[in-house]
């Protein structure tokens, strides 16, 4: 293989956004251990808030997160015994049900995002001036919907394709 090939910008790209997920993960994975949340169940809380009535449908919250379906429920289940969570039945299909915040996790992550946000201020948008973070999620939503197009479903911005449901 030609050494060159290592050189190439592409390489690069991809290993600067590792190195980058990766350093922001840590930073806020300690963050959130002081507020006793892992950073699956902050990212679940957070996905729940964002979507129409706090809820979402336990396949959207799949496919809105790097969690399969059994993983969202293994999730789920341990966020219910906490409190943060509850489930409720879908009424027009029996084989669904919503994943819906409770009170205690919305103060579980009201207490969590002051801290949260000035992680983010510090270490990943403050280091860009306007144009550049908007150019930033411009890329990354063209990224994202490349790679992982379900990953707005249900919430609440179209109707999920039957692709998003027939993947999970």
């Amino acid at each position: 293989m030609n050494a060159n090939a290592f050189e190439d910008p592409r390489i690069t790209a991809v290993g600067l956004l590792f190195e980058v997920h990766a350093g922001l993960a840590a930073r806020f994975a300690a963050q959130l251990e002081e507020h006793g949340l892992s950073p699956v169940e902050f990212e679940v809380l957070t996905r729940l808030t964002r979507s129409p009535a706090n809820q979402l449908r336990m396949t959207d919250l799949a496919a809105q997160t790097s969690l399969s379906t059994s993983g969202v429920t293994r999730v789920v289940d341990r966020m219910e015994r906490d409190g943060l969570i509850t489930r409720r039945a879908c009424p027009s299909d029996r084989r669904s049900s919503y994943a819906v915040v409770t009170p205690a996790g919305l103060r579980r992550l009201d207490e969590s995002l002051p801290g949260h946000l000035q992680l983010i201020e510090d270490w990943f948008t403050g280091q860009l001036d306007p144009a550049a973070l908007d150019a930033l999620l411009s890329g990354l939503r063209r990224v994202r919907d490349a790679v992982h197009p379900c990953a707005t479903a249900g919430s609440g911005n179209d109707e999920p394709s039957t692709e998003c449901d027939e993947g999970r």
